[in-house]
């Protein structure tokens, strides 16, 4: 059942993020890169690797919410949804894409890996919290709360007029 999880949560990850290039605007595009990065996360809570996997969606999220908040305030048209390409230098992109990817397959084949020394800590999930996070745990919780009040304050400042605050009176319901 773990498998057929992980194959699932592997193709909607790739297929969100090729999604991320072929549809037609910046808020779709959004979208799909949260949910890519969402099914990533899955795949890290599947492989017993709670703590990162947590992470890495409250993370991701919370930075697509930003990108979400960035084009409500500064995109021309409304919220990013104005059809668009995402594609530029469409070549350029492939062969540097195509090399990196070269690059890296062939670097974690031919790389001598380490092996282990010592024993796996009881709990790696503390054990990564503690190393990455060390005291600073309810620091980073609070600087959250007043990043995200932030992002809110921002929205609410850069928008001139509200929902209702239109010059002509006859649009209100």
């Amino acid at each position: 059942m773990a498998v057929v999880a992980f194959v699932v949560l592997a193709v909607v990850a790739v297929a969100s993020g090729v999604a991320v290039f072929t549809v037609d605007s910046m808020a779709r595009a959004t979208f799909a890169l949260a949910l890519s990065f969402v099914a990533v996360g899955g795949e890290l809570l599947l492989l017993d690797l709670g703590y990162l996997g947590v992470v890495t969606v409250l993370m991701m999220v919370m930075e697509m919410a930003i990108m979400a908040v960035f084009m409500v305030m500064f995109m021309m048209n409304p919220a990013g949804l104005m059809p668009m390409s995402m594609l530029h230098n469409r070549r350029g992109a492939l062969a540097v894409s195509v090399g990196v990817f070269l690059v890296l397959a062939a670097g974690s084949v031919l790389v001598p890996w380490p092996t282990r020394r010592g024993e796996p800590p009881a709990d790696p999930t503390q054990a990564l919290g503690e190393a990455v996070m060390g005291s600073k745990m309810l620091v980073m919780m609070a600087v959250s709360a007043v990043l995200f009040a932030t992002m809110v304050a921002a929205l609410v400042l850069a928008t001139a007029r509200g929902r209702y605050d239109r010059a002509d009176s006859s649009e209100r319901p």
